[in-house]
Protein backbone atom coordinates (compact mmCIF):
# COMPACT_ATOMS: atom_id res chain seq x y z
CA UNK A 1 0.00 0.00 0.00
CA UNK A 2 1.32 3.45 -0.90
CA UNK A 3 1.90 6.15 1.72
CA UNK A 4 -0.27 9.29 1.94
CA UNK A 5 2.18 11.43 -0.01
CA UNK A 6 2.26 8.98 -2.92
CA UNK A 7 -1.54 8.63 -2.88
CA UNK A 8 -2.05 12.39 -3.01
CA UNK A 9 0.47 12.69 -5.83
CA UNK A 10 -1.38 9.96 -7.73
CA UNK A 11 -4.70 11.71 -7.20
CA UNK A 12 -3.43 15.02 -8.47
CA UNK A 13 -1.64 13.54 -11.48
CA UNK A 14 -4.30 11.07 -12.65
CA UNK A 15 -7.42 13.12 -12.01
CA UNK A 16 -6.05 16.51 -13.04
CA UNK A 17 -4.98 15.08 -16.40
CA UNK A 18 -8.38 13.51 -17.17
CA UNK A 19 -10.20 15.05 -20.12
CA UNK A 20 -13.16 12.67 -20.17
CA UNK A 21 -15.04 11.74 -16.98
CA UNK A 22 -18.01 9.53 -16.07
CA UNK A 23 -19.83 10.52 -12.87
CA UNK A 24 -22.46 8.28 -11.29
CA UNK A 25 -24.88 9.54 -8.66
CA UNK A 26 -26.91 7.05 -6.64
CA UNK A 27 -30.52 7.10 -5.52
CA UNK A 28 -29.49 8.17 -2.01
CA UNK A 29 -27.88 11.29 -3.49
CA UNK A 30 -30.66 12.17 -5.94
CA UNK A 31 -33.74 11.63 -3.78
CA UNK A 32 -34.75 12.58 -0.27
CA UNK A 33 -36.64 10.41 2.25
CA UNK A 34 -40.00 11.61 0.87
CA UNK A 35 -39.15 10.59 -2.70
CA UNK A 36 -38.70 14.15 -3.99
CA UNK A 37 -35.55 15.41 -5.70
CA UNK A 38 -33.00 16.40 -3.06
CA UNK A 39 -31.93 19.80 -4.39
CA UNK A 40 -29.47 20.30 -1.53
CA UNK A 41 -27.40 17.37 -2.84
CA UNK A 42 -28.11 17.51 -6.58
CA UNK A 43 -27.48 21.23 -7.14
CA UNK A 44 -23.83 21.08 -5.96
CA UNK A 45 -23.23 18.11 -8.27
CA UNK A 46 -24.71 20.09 -11.18
CA UNK A 47 -22.57 23.10 -10.30
CA UNK A 48 -19.40 21.00 -10.15
CA UNK A 49 -20.14 19.28 -13.47
CA UNK A 50 -20.73 22.68 -15.07
CA UNK A 51 -17.32 23.77 -13.77
CA UNK A 52 -15.65 20.67 -15.20
CA UNK A 53 -17.23 21.25 -18.60
CA UNK A 54 -16.31 24.95 -18.54
CA UNK A 55 -12.69 23.90 -18.01
CA UNK A 56 -12.76 21.78 -21.15
CA UNK A 57 -13.57 18.36 -19.75
CA UNK A 58 -16.16 16.07 -21.35
CA UNK A 59 -18.57 14.61 -18.80
CA UNK A 60 -21.14 11.81 -18.84
CA UNK A 61 -23.59 11.68 -15.94
CA UNK A 62 -25.06 8.31 -14.96
CA UNK A 63 -27.99 8.97 -12.67
CA UNK A 64 -30.19 6.70 -10.60
CA UNK A 65 -33.35 7.94 -8.92
CA UNK A 66 -36.15 7.42 -11.46
CA UNK A 67 -37.97 4.75 -9.45
CA UNK A 68 -37.70 6.76 -6.23
CA UNK A 69 -38.95 9.97 -7.86
CA UNK A 70 -41.80 8.12 -9.55
CA UNK A 71 -42.87 6.49 -6.30
CA UNK A 72 -42.77 9.86 -4.57
CA UNK A 73 -44.82 11.52 -7.32
CA UNK A 74 -47.40 8.71 -7.13
CA UNK A 75 -47.32 8.87 -3.32
CA UNK A 76 -46.44 5.21 -3.02
CA UNK A 77 -44.76 4.11 0.17
CA UNK A 78 -41.54 2.10 -0.19
CA UNK A 79 -43.40 -0.97 1.09
CA UNK A 80 -45.51 -0.85 -2.11
CA UNK A 81 -42.44 -1.33 -4.31
CA UNK A 82 -42.45 -5.10 -4.04
CA UNK A 83 -43.48 -6.25 -7.52
CA UNK A 84 -41.64 -5.66 -10.79
CA UNK A 85 -44.52 -4.01 -12.68
CA UNK A 86 -45.00 -1.38 -9.95
CA UNK A 87 -41.28 -0.56 -10.04
CA UNK A 88 -41.36 -0.29 -13.83
CA UNK A 89 -44.40 1.99 -13.67
CA UNK A 90 -42.60 4.19 -11.13
CA UNK A 91 -39.55 4.27 -13.40
CA UNK A 92 -41.71 5.40 -16.34
CA UNK A 93 -43.14 8.26 -14.28
CA UNK A 94 -39.89 9.15 -12.53
CA UNK A 95 -37.60 9.20 -15.57
CA UNK A 96 -39.46 12.20 -17.02
CA UNK A 97 -39.30 13.97 -13.68
CA UNK A 98 -35.59 13.22 -13.38
CA UNK A 99 -34.74 14.54 -16.84
CA UNK A 100 -36.91 17.63 -16.40
CA UNK A 101 -35.12 18.44 -13.15
CA UNK A 102 -31.70 18.03 -14.76
CA UNK A 103 -32.76 20.07 -17.82
CA UNK A 104 -33.82 22.97 -15.60
CA UNK A 105 -30.76 22.79 -13.35
CA UNK A 106 -28.19 22.55 -16.16
CA UNK A 107 -29.92 25.20 -18.29
CA UNK A 108 -28.99 27.73 -15.60
CA UNK A 109 -25.37 27.03 -16.56
CA UNK A 110 -26.06 27.09 -20.31
CA UNK A 111 -25.59 23.33 -20.64
CA UNK A 112 -27.77 21.19 -22.92
CA UNK A 113 -28.55 17.66 -21.81
CA UNK A 114 -29.48 14.45 -23.65
CA UNK A 115 -31.32 11.42 -22.26
CA UNK A 116 -29.67 8.05 -22.97
CA UNK A 117 -31.66 5.03 -21.74
CA UNK A 118 -29.91 1.68 -22.09
CA UNK A 119 -30.65 -2.01 -21.71
CA UNK A 120 -28.24 -4.91 -21.38
CA UNK A 121 -28.67 -5.72 -25.09
CA UNK A 122 -26.90 -2.46 -25.90
CA UNK A 123 -23.80 -4.01 -24.34
CA UNK A 124 -24.36 -7.61 -25.41
CA UNK A 125 -24.50 -7.04 -29.17
CA UNK A 126 -21.22 -5.72 -30.63
CA UNK A 127 -22.98 -3.71 -33.37
CA UNK A 128 -25.34 -1.99 -30.91
CA UNK A 129 -22.40 -1.37 -28.58
CA UNK A 130 -20.51 0.32 -31.43
CA UNK A 131 -23.55 2.39 -32.41
CA UNK A 132 -23.97 3.53 -28.81
CA UNK A 133 -20.34 4.57 -28.63
CA UNK A 134 -20.58 6.58 -31.86
CA UNK A 135 -23.74 8.37 -30.69
CA UNK A 136 -22.20 9.25 -27.33
CA UNK A 137 -19.07 10.54 -29.07
CA UNK A 138 -21.22 12.78 -31.26
CA UNK A 139 -23.12 14.16 -28.26
CA UNK A 140 -19.87 14.95 -26.47
CA UNK A 141 -18.56 16.58 -29.62
CA UNK A 142 -21.64 18.83 -29.65
CA UNK A 143 -20.85 19.90 -26.08
CA UNK A 144 -23.97 18.12 -24.77
CA UNK A 145 -24.08 16.38 -21.39
CA UNK A 146 -25.39 12.79 -21.85
CA UNK A 147 -27.45 11.68 -18.86
CA UNK A 148 -27.55 7.88 -18.73
CA UNK A 149 -29.85 5.49 -16.90
CA UNK A 150 -31.06 1.96 -17.43
CA UNK A 151 -34.37 1.78 -19.28
CA UNK A 152 -36.19 0.23 -16.34
CA UNK A 153 -39.57 0.47 -18.09
CA UNK A 154 -38.56 -2.33 -20.49
CA UNK A 155 -35.54 -3.87 -18.74
CA UNK A 156 -35.78 -5.59 -15.37
CA UNK A 157 -32.05 -6.20 -14.84
CA UNK A 158 -31.51 -3.29 -12.46
CA UNK A 159 -34.78 -3.79 -10.61
CA UNK A 160 -34.25 -7.45 -9.79
CA UNK A 161 -32.82 -8.34 -6.37
CA UNK A 162 -29.06 -8.65 -6.35
CA UNK A 163 -28.35 -12.37 -6.17
CA UNK A 164 -25.16 -14.02 -5.07
CA UNK A 165 -23.04 -15.95 -7.54
CA UNK A 166 -21.90 -15.13 -11.08
CA UNK A 167 -23.56 -12.14 -12.69
CA UNK A 168 -25.56 -13.09 -15.77
CA UNK A 169 -26.56 -9.66 -17.04
CA UNK A 170 -24.21 -7.22 -18.69
CA UNK A 171 -25.20 -4.84 -15.92
CA UNK A 172 -27.79 -4.93 -13.19
CA UNK A 173 -27.08 -1.68 -11.39
CA UNK A 174 -25.95 1.80 -12.35
CA UNK A 175 -22.50 1.39 -10.79
CA UNK A 176 -21.59 -1.29 -13.30
CA UNK A 177 -23.44 0.55 -16.07
CA UNK A 178 -21.31 3.64 -15.40
CA UNK A 179 -18.13 1.55 -15.62
CA UNK A 180 -19.23 0.03 -18.93
CA UNK A 181 -20.01 3.48 -20.32
CA UNK A 182 -16.55 4.57 -19.18
CA UNK A 183 -15.03 1.55 -20.91
CA UNK A 184 -16.86 2.16 -24.18
CA UNK A 185 -15.91 5.85 -24.27
CA UNK A 186 -12.36 5.26 -23.01
CA UNK A 187 -12.84 7.86 -20.27
CA UNK A 188 -9.96 8.31 -17.86
CA UNK A 189 -11.87 8.73 -14.59
CA UNK A 190 -14.96 7.15 -13.03
CA UNK A 191 -16.51 8.85 -9.98
CA UNK A 192 -19.08 6.88 -7.96
CA UNK A 193 -21.02 9.12 -5.57
CA UNK A 194 -23.08 7.42 -2.88
CA UNK A 195 -23.94 7.78 0.80
CA UNK A 196 -20.66 6.29 2.05
CA UNK A 197 -17.28 8.03 2.45
CA UNK A 198 -15.41 5.40 0.45
CA UNK A 199 -14.35 1.79 0.88
CA UNK A 200 -14.27 1.17 4.62
CA UNK A 201 -12.14 -1.19 6.66
CA UNK A 202 -12.10 -1.92 10.35
CA UNK A 203 -9.66 0.20 12.28
CA UNK A 204 -8.12 -0.40 15.69
CA UNK A 205 -10.08 -2.61 18.04
CA UNK A 206 -11.49 -1.17 21.31
CA UNK A 207 -9.19 -1.31 24.31
CA UNK A 208 -9.63 -4.03 26.90
CA UNK A 209 -11.26 -1.67 29.42
CA UNK A 210 -13.71 -0.38 26.78
CA UNK A 211 -14.92 -3.67 25.32
CA UNK A 212 -18.41 -2.27 24.69
CA UNK A 213 -17.10 0.24 22.16
CA UNK A 214 -17.69 -0.62 18.52
CA UNK A 215 -14.85 -1.13 16.09
CA UNK A 216 -14.10 2.02 14.14
CA UNK A 217 -14.47 1.99 10.37
CA UNK A 218 -11.81 3.85 8.41
CA UNK A 219 -11.76 4.92 4.77
CA UNK A 220 -9.09 3.15 2.72
CA UNK A 221 -7.45 6.05 0.83
CA UNK A 222 -6.02 4.03 -2.06
CA UNK A 223 -6.45 0.56 -3.56
CA UNK A 224 -4.01 -0.75 -6.17
CA UNK A 225 -5.59 -4.20 -6.62
CA UNK A 226 -9.01 -5.53 -5.67
CA UNK A 227 -8.24 -8.76 -3.85
CA UNK A 228 -10.65 -11.56 -2.88
CA UNK A 229 -10.34 -10.32 0.73
CA UNK A 230 -11.48 -6.83 -0.28
CA UNK A 231 -14.43 -8.27 -2.22
CA UNK A 232 -15.41 -10.48 0.71
CA UNK A 233 -15.56 -7.50 3.06
CA UNK A 234 -17.92 -5.49 0.82
CA UNK A 235 -21.30 -4.77 2.36
CA UNK A 236 -24.72 -5.43 0.83
CA UNK A 237 -27.16 -3.03 -0.85
CA UNK A 238 -28.06 0.31 0.68
CA UNK A 239 -31.55 1.03 1.95
CA UNK A 240 -32.66 3.20 -0.98
CA UNK A 241 -30.42 1.79 -3.70
CA UNK A 242 -29.58 -1.75 -4.70
CA UNK A 243 -25.91 -1.94 -5.51
CA UNK A 244 -24.04 -1.29 -2.30
CA UNK A 245 -20.26 -1.60 -2.03
CA UNK A 246 -20.13 -4.91 -3.88
CA UNK A 247 -21.20 -3.41 -7.19
CA UNK A 248 -19.03 -0.33 -6.65
CA UNK A 249 -16.00 -2.58 -6.34
CA UNK A 250 -17.01 -4.38 -9.54
CA UNK A 251 -17.31 -1.02 -11.28
CA UNK A 252 -13.95 0.15 -9.93
CA UNK A 253 -12.32 -3.07 -11.10
CA UNK A 254 -13.63 -2.55 -14.63
CA UNK A 255 -12.29 1.01 -14.59
CA UNK A 256 -8.88 -0.19 -13.41
CA UNK A 257 -8.70 -2.90 -16.09
CA UNK A 258 -9.53 -0.25 -18.69
CA UNK A 259 -6.45 1.68 -17.61
CA UNK A 260 -8.59 4.26 -15.82
CA UNK A 261 -8.92 5.69 -12.33
CA UNK A 262 -11.97 5.27 -10.08
CA UNK A 263 -13.05 7.10 -6.94
CA UNK A 264 -15.78 6.07 -4.49
CA UNK A 265 -16.87 9.06 -2.41
CA UNK A 266 -19.79 10.49 -0.46
CA UNK A 267 -22.18 12.45 -2.67
CA UNK A 268 -23.84 14.14 0.29
CA UNK A 269 -21.06 16.70 0.68
CA UNK A 270 -21.62 19.98 -1.17
CA UNK A 271 -18.06 20.21 -2.53
CA UNK A 272 -17.17 16.53 -2.99
CA UNK A 273 -16.58 16.70 -6.75
CA UNK A 274 -14.67 19.99 -6.53
CA UNK A 275 -12.36 18.53 -3.89
CA UNK A 276 -11.78 15.34 -5.88
CA UNK A 277 -10.72 17.28 -8.97
CA UNK A 278 -8.59 19.59 -6.84
CA UNK A 279 -6.54 16.50 -5.92
CA UNK A 280 -7.64 16.38 -2.29
CA UNK A 281 -7.85 13.11 -0.38
CA UNK A 282 -11.55 12.38 -0.71
CA UNK A 283 -13.00 8.88 -0.69
CA UNK A 284 -11.11 5.85 -1.98
CA UNK A 285 -8.88 6.09 -5.05
CA UNK A 286 -8.50 3.01 -7.29
CA UNK A 287 -5.34 3.12 -9.39
CA UNK A 288 -5.14 2.00 -13.04
CA UNK A 289 -4.03 -1.54 -13.89
CA UNK A 290 -2.79 -2.87 -17.23
CA UNK A 291 -4.97 -1.42 -19.96
CA UNK A 292 -7.25 -3.79 -21.86
CA UNK A 293 -8.08 -2.61 -25.36
CA UNK A 294 -11.42 -2.06 -27.14
CA UNK A 295 -12.97 -5.33 -28.16
CA UNK A 296 -11.17 -7.28 -25.45
CA UNK A 297 -12.75 -5.02 -22.81
CA UNK A 298 -16.16 -5.68 -24.34
CA UNK A 299 -15.61 -9.45 -24.20
CA UNK A 300 -14.33 -9.38 -20.62
CA UNK A 301 -16.82 -6.99 -19.06
CA UNK A 302 -19.65 -5.69 -21.20
CA UNK A 303 -20.96 -8.76 -22.95
CA UNK A 304 -23.75 -10.94 -21.63
CA UNK A 305 -22.29 -14.45 -21.61
CA UNK A 306 -24.65 -16.80 -23.46
CA UNK A 307 -22.98 -20.22 -23.44
CA UNK A 308 -20.40 -22.42 -21.77
CA UNK A 309 -17.72 -24.64 -23.31
CA UNK A 310 -15.93 -27.23 -21.15
CA UNK A 311 -12.39 -28.04 -22.31
CA UNK A 312 -9.75 -30.59 -21.34
CA UNK A 313 -6.44 -29.85 -19.62
CA UNK A 314 -4.52 -29.82 -22.91
CA UNK A 315 -6.77 -27.17 -24.43
CA UNK A 316 -6.57 -25.11 -21.25
CA UNK A 317 -2.75 -25.15 -21.37
CA UNK A 318 -2.74 -24.30 -25.07
CA UNK A 319 -4.99 -21.28 -24.46
CA UNK A 320 -3.41 -19.98 -21.25
CA UNK A 321 0.24 -20.73 -22.02
CA UNK A 322 0.47 -21.21 -25.76
CA UNK A 323 -1.88 -18.41 -26.87
CA UNK A 324 -3.82 -20.86 -29.04
CA UNK A 325 -7.34 -20.73 -30.45
CA UNK A 326 -9.97 -23.10 -29.04
CA UNK A 327 -10.28 -26.14 -31.30
CA UNK A 328 -12.92 -28.85 -31.29
CA UNK A 329 -10.22 -31.38 -30.44
CA UNK A 330 -9.92 -29.92 -26.96
CA UNK A 331 -13.64 -29.59 -26.18
CA UNK A 332 -15.19 -31.99 -23.66
CA UNK A 333 -18.79 -30.83 -24.00
CA UNK A 334 -21.04 -27.88 -24.80
CA UNK A 335 -23.30 -26.44 -22.11
CA UNK A 336 -26.06 -23.86 -22.71
CA UNK A 337 -27.36 -22.55 -26.00
CA UNK A 338 -25.47 -19.87 -27.92
CA UNK A 339 -25.53 -18.36 -31.40
CA UNK A 340 -22.64 -17.39 -33.69
CA UNK A 341 -20.80 -14.28 -32.37
CA UNK A 342 -22.20 -14.75 -28.85
CA UNK A 343 -19.73 -14.51 -25.96
CA UNK A 344 -19.17 -17.85 -24.20
CA UNK A 345 -17.50 -18.97 -20.99
CA UNK A 346 -14.52 -21.28 -21.44
CA UNK A 347 -14.15 -23.49 -18.35
CA UNK A 348 -11.92 -26.35 -17.24
CA UNK A 349 -13.20 -29.85 -16.46
CA UNK A 350 -13.90 -28.73 -12.87
CA UNK A 351 -16.24 -25.98 -14.10
CA UNK A 352 -13.87 -23.09 -13.27
CA UNK A 353 -13.99 -20.28 -15.83
CA UNK A 354 -10.53 -19.20 -16.99
CA UNK A 355 -11.38 -17.42 -20.26
CA UNK A 356 -14.20 -16.17 -22.40
CA UNK A 357 -14.49 -15.46 -26.09
CA UNK A 358 -16.68 -14.95 -29.15
CA UNK A 359 -18.02 -18.20 -30.66
CA UNK A 360 -17.48 -18.74 -34.38
CA UNK A 361 -20.57 -20.93 -34.66
CA UNK A 362 -23.76 -21.84 -32.82
CA UNK A 363 -23.95 -24.39 -30.01
CA UNK A 364 -25.95 -26.71 -32.30
CA UNK A 365 -23.21 -26.64 -34.92
CA UNK A 366 -20.54 -27.07 -32.26
CA UNK A 367 -22.30 -30.14 -30.86
CA UNK A 368 -22.56 -31.60 -34.36
CA UNK A 369 -18.81 -31.08 -34.84
CA UNK A 370 -18.17 -32.88 -31.54
CA UNK A 371 -20.38 -35.80 -32.61
CA UNK A 372 -18.46 -36.03 -35.89
CA UNK A 373 -15.19 -36.04 -33.95
CA UNK A 374 -16.39 -38.87 -31.69
CA UNK A 375 -17.60 -40.89 -34.67
CA UNK A 376 -14.29 -40.51 -36.47
CA UNK A 377 -12.44 -41.50 -33.29
CA UNK A 378 -14.51 -44.70 -33.13
CA UNK A 379 -13.88 -45.42 -36.81
CA UNK A 380 -10.15 -44.91 -36.41
CA UNK A 381 -10.21 -41.93 -38.80
CA UNK A 382 -8.14 -38.82 -38.26
CA UNK A 383 -10.62 -36.21 -37.02
CA UNK A 384 -10.41 -32.71 -38.44
CA UNK A 385 -10.20 -29.95 -35.86
CA UNK A 386 -12.29 -26.83 -36.31
CA UNK A 387 -11.73 -23.49 -34.60
CA UNK A 388 -14.62 -22.75 -32.22
CA UNK A 389 -13.14 -19.55 -30.77
CA UNK A 390 -10.38 -17.64 -32.53
CA UNK A 391 -7.44 -16.56 -30.40
CA UNK A 392 -7.96 -12.85 -31.15
CA UNK A 393 -11.43 -13.20 -29.65
CA UNK A 394 -10.32 -14.87 -26.40
CA UNK A 395 -9.72 -13.00 -23.16
CA UNK A 396 -8.03 -14.72 -20.21
CA UNK A 397 -9.62 -14.02 -16.83
CA UNK A 398 -7.79 -13.52 -13.58
CA UNK A 399 -8.95 -16.00 -10.96
CA UNK A 400 -9.99 -14.66 -7.57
Amino acid sequence: MRDHQQVNASREKLIAAARRVVIKVGTSTVTGPDGDLCAARVEPVVSSIAGLMKNGRQVVLVSSGAVGLGAGWLRLHRSRLTDMVTKQACAAVGQGLLMNAYKNLFSEWGIKVAQVLLTEDDFTNWRRYSNLRHTMEKLLGFGVLPIVNENDTVSTAELEPLASGPRKAAFSDNDRLAALVMSGLEAEVLILLSNVDGFLRRGSRPSAHDSAAAEKLEVVPCIERITPEIKASASGPSASGRGGMQTKLEAAEIAMMCGGTAVIANGHGRDTLDRIFAGEQVGTLFLPANRMKGKRRWIAFAANVRGRIVVDAGAQRAITQGKASLLTSGVVRIESHFAPMDVVNIVDDHGCEFARGIANCSSNEAEKLLEDKKRMDRDGSLPKSRVLVTRDNIVLLERS
